[in-house]
């Protein structure tokens, strides 16, 4: 039981009233080796569902580069500094994202259907037949997350600079 104010709270009560109070009484507790005191039924709960959560925002943030460098590609005439600078935050994300080997292979799992979700978006977003986008998705992971100061060929950025002195 936890104190808030004058009364005294069940844990899974409180679980369900004040999440984060929750947490932080749960975070004290294992500080503290309180182990005995401790909700353990919601603890695995909400353990397992902050998994999901961080499987599903891999997904997401896949999906969001893939779909604005395929933008890119297929429409040139209408590229912005603003689809360089989504696949930019996104690749930096993913980079942090995937410093955990757990969450590196999940995105290696999934990556060819968050290239398909990639084509349904961009065929949405830009009112262009999925066909337009190729089916066989030119990146790999370790390119999606490749730095332009890495010299990443597949890069916006890089790839107008390369266009560009060519034809100086």
């Amino acid at each position: 039981m936890i104190s808030t104010t004058t009364e005294k709270v069940p844990l899974n009560v409180l679980f369900e009233r004040d999440e984060t109070a929750w947490l932080e009484t749960m975070s004290h507790m294992a500080a503290e080796g309180r182990f005995g005191e401790m909700d353990y039924p919601n603890l695995s709960e909400y353990l397992a569902d902050m998994a999901k959560r961080d499987r599903r925002e891999v997904s997401s943030r896949l999906v969001t580069p893939l779909t604005h460098l395929l933008k890119w590609e297929c429409q040139p005439d209408r590229r912005s500094g603003s689809w360089q600078g989504t696949i930019l935050e996104q690749r930096r994300e993913l980079r942090k994202l995937l410093e955990s080997g757990t969450l590196y292979n999940h995105a290696l799992a999934v990556f060819a259907e968050a290239y398909e979700d990639a084509r349904r978006q961009a065929a949405a977003e830009t009112g262009l037949s999925r066909a337009t986008f190729p089916v066989e998705c030119k990146w790999d992971l370790e390119k999606l997350l490749a730095d332009e100061d890495e010299g990443d060929a597949e890069s916006p950025a890089l790839k107008d600079r390369a266009d560009s002195s060519e034809t100086e």
